[in-house]
């Protein structure tokens, strides 16, 4: 159906896209499949900070990498979706990519540095897209990993070492694609239960650390890392 003009709600809407994996999906760790409920999850917790004037949207997927297929289970890559996605939800005021922890799986084989340049190589498609305001690129905000938890999967033995490089290789990557980093290692870590999924406090310092970051725009946009009380 075409539609020639849209509700004027929707040139007032801010909408916020956010792009991850498991955790933006909401796992609730070591609770086998189980979803905490949108009120829990950051999206649903930085759709309250943010307000009505904002339209959060959450397109989370257990599995996703950053620029990797998953050679068991299809369409996991986050960058072949991507575009996709941001042609489905357009006009986006910003794009929250929230990916990596994924890429820590030892069948990838990937380097902190490799990580990181995956979430950067979003944010530059991101930018190259033309799905913000009047066919404009919105604004991308990236989010470095938490802190692994002390129990990790048999499937990420190697990924320890890796995950303490990945703040140093975030922020060189996220200055190299000229886009503003929230590190959230700097605030929280993942739970404690499987090492890899925030648990509901977890939840809550994710959505207040992006909350302030796109609240003080554009200071949020200079080239350097977002804190959580930016």
């Amino acid at each position: 159906m075409c539609w020639n003009r849209r509700p004027a709600v929707e040139t007032l809407l801010k909408t916020v896209l956010c792009f991850g994996d498991s955790n933006t999906w909401g796992f609730v760790p070591a609770g086998d499949g189980k979803r905490f409920p949108w009120e829990i999850r950051w999206p649903g917790v930085l759709q309250g900070a943010l307000g009505d004037s904002y339209r959060v949207i959450e397109e989370g997927l257990s599995g996703r990498t950053t620029v990797l297929n998953d050679p068991f289970v299809p369409h996991r890559n986050g960058l072949n979706y991507l575009i996709p996605c941001l042609e489905s939800h357009k006009p986006l005021a910003w794009v929250v990519i929230f990916l990596g922890a994924n890429d820590l799986c030892d069948r990838y084989a990937m380097t902190a540095a490799d990580i990181a340049r995956g979430a950067a190589t979003l944010a530059a498609a991101t930018l190259k897209s033309e799905s913000g305001r009047d066919g404009r690129a919105p604004h991308v905000l990236v989010l470095g990993l938490p802190r692994l938890g002390p129990a990790l999967p048999e499937t990420m033995s190697r990924a320890a070492p890796k995950a303490a490089e990945l703040s140093r290789c975030f922020s060189a990557a996220a200055e190299e694609a000229a886009v503003p980093l929230v590190d959230l290692a700097q605030v929280t870590a993942f739970s404690s239960l499987d090492g890899i999924h925030l648990d509901a406090e977890g939840h809550s310092v994710v959505a207040a650390a992006v909350g302030s970051a796109i609240s003080s725009w554009p200071i949020a946009t200079t080239q350097r890392t977002a804190s959580s009380t930016a």
